[in-house]
């Protein structure tokens, strides 16, 4: 069972200062796996060895390609400590692993970045195949932004699952967001004009857009999708764009093809990694920005509504490595 089939109704009352205090404790408990997997790695490669030397670190290199970081990654973070930590102490773990810490956060800084984003209504398409927790994920951004003082208009325009149409009205009620929809199999771009005339009507800042996840059938994909941009480009010219795809961080180097085959597609914007609290693999946030060149903007680490992150370079690694 998924994301997709199922809401957790726990009662969301935190204030978006417990929000921003809690940052840390919801990604380390968001990366518990990886980085308890990633440990455990570097204790077996540690243990009786006296100094850090060429086998051990093709352990560590073996470790982190274990976590999904990718290949090409995980090569260039050891040839970027080799020089650093040969010969001394294998012992002095905790000196190591600050190593890796300082080395993948450079690494990522110098990855593609997220937009930042101005002062004016947006509008944000949430894109990325069925089953990767797509719906949930409106629903986080919907909460994010609530958070941040803004009033909010969903757009169930993934009109061919009856299913995410019915879980976003859910969402809705509970969250207390309006949620735009018509009867199972219309039109997708009509919802999203009837969404953005009501968003305009109410002066809503952020217009959420959850669309159909039909990968195996590009072309019409990208006939919806573009049809959607249309629709946009007209009724909200002077309005932000973006264009967020969600991956699944469970499926690990599947998620990385499926990333592939929608950038061949759809122009996105920035990456939302959902699920990586379930997965031993979060490493594999490093791979979408250095081997994709895609912005990893958020992390999706539980399944509540505030259980979704920012993805700030420095604290990831730490959290991952530290």
């Amino acid at each position: 069972m998924n994301d997709e089939d199922t809401l957790d109704l726990a009662p969301e009352t935190a204030p978006r200062e417990a929000r921003e205090s809690g940052f840390w404790g919801k990604l380390k408990k968001g990366l518990f796996m990886t980085h308890t997997e990633f440990l455990d790695r570097l204790d077996a490669a540690v243990a009786g060895r006296g100094v850090v030397d060429d086998e051990m670190l093709e352990h560590l290199e073996e470790t982190l390609i274990g976590t999904d970081v990718g290949v090409e990654t995980a090569l260039e973070l050891i040839d970027s400590v080799k020089s650093r930590v040969k010969g001394f102490e294998a012992q002095d773990v905790l000196k190591l692993r600050q190593m890796l810490v300082d080395e993948m956060a450079i690494l990522l800084l110098d990855a593609p970045q997220p937009v930042a984003p101005v002062d004016e209504p947006t509008v944000t398409l949430v894109v990325g195949v069925n089953g990767v927790g797509k719906t949930t994920s409106v629903a986080k951004l919907a909460r994010w932004s609530q958070e941040r003082g803004e009033r909010v208009v969903m757009a169930a325009a993934d009109t061919f699952r009856a299913a995410a149409v019915e879980q976003l009205s859910l969402w809705g009620e509970r969250l207390g967001v309006d949620v735009i929809k018509q009867a199972a199999g219309a039109d997708p771009a009509a919802v999203v004009f009837d969404a953005l005339q009501a968003a305009k009507a109410r002066r809503a800042d952020h217009v959420i857009v959850d669309t159909a996840g039909r990968l195996h059938n590009k072309e019409h994909l990208m006939e919806e999708l573009s049809k959607i941009k249309r629709i946009v480009d007209r009724e909200a010219a002077t309005w932000q764009r973006k264009t967020l795809l969600v991956l699944d961080a469970t499926t690990g180097q599947n998620a990385i093809s499926q990333a592939r085959e929608f950038v061949r597609v759809v122009d996105v914007d920035g990456v939302l990694l959902a699920k990586i609290d379930g997965t031993a693999k979060g490493g594999m946030a490093v791979a979408v920005a250095r081997d994709l060149r895609l912005p990893v903007v958020y992390l999706g680490v539980g399944e509540t509504a505030d259980d979704l992150v920012e993805f700030r370079p420095r604290e990831f690694a730490k959290a991952l490595l530290g």
